[in-house]
């Protein structure tokens, strides 16, 4: 089951991302926040731990700590961390300069477009889910 973070600054969409992830296997885990700058402090505060999200939902045009400032932010962080955090922007912008922005970010898995489906975001929990080691088959 991963672990996903959604930054939104819509409480709308906070709410459609909570139906889109009801009763998704892949995804139970599900942090919403209104400020980036939050999931920023507690991936510095938790870096060391494990603790950190599979994944991160992040919307572009938000009126505080915008998407790109986060991303900026997070690929900072991701250099120093010992688990790259993966982020799917989700916006309802059809700009492509943005599409082409967003490419320049290691950390950006997708652009996604607003309204996202169930099925997508099932996909994207799938995808993201962490791989756990089999274990080892002895014969006696």
């Amino acid at each position: 089951m991963c672990k996903l973070i959604v930054i939104d600054d819509n409480p709308t969409d906070h709410y459609i991302m909570q139906r889109l992830l009801h009763n998704n296997c892949n995804c139970r885990q599900a942090t919403y926040t209104f400020d980036g700058r939050l999931i920023l402090d507690y991936l510095e505060e938790n870096k060391e731990s494990g603790t950190m999200p599979d994944l991160i939902f992040l919307d572009l045009d938000m009126p505080q700590l915008t998407g790109w400032e986060f991303l900026e932010q997070l690929e900072t962080f991701n250099a120093d961390a010992n688990k790259n955090v993966r982020v799917h922007i989700m916006s309802s912008s059809i700009r492509t300069a943005d599409l082409y922005q967003s490419k320049k970010y290691a950390c950006v898995n997708s652009f996604l477009t607003k309204p996202l489906s169930k099925d997508l975001v099932n996909q994207v929990c799938e995808q993201a889910r962490p791989i756990r080691p089999q274990p080892l088959d002895v014969a006696s």
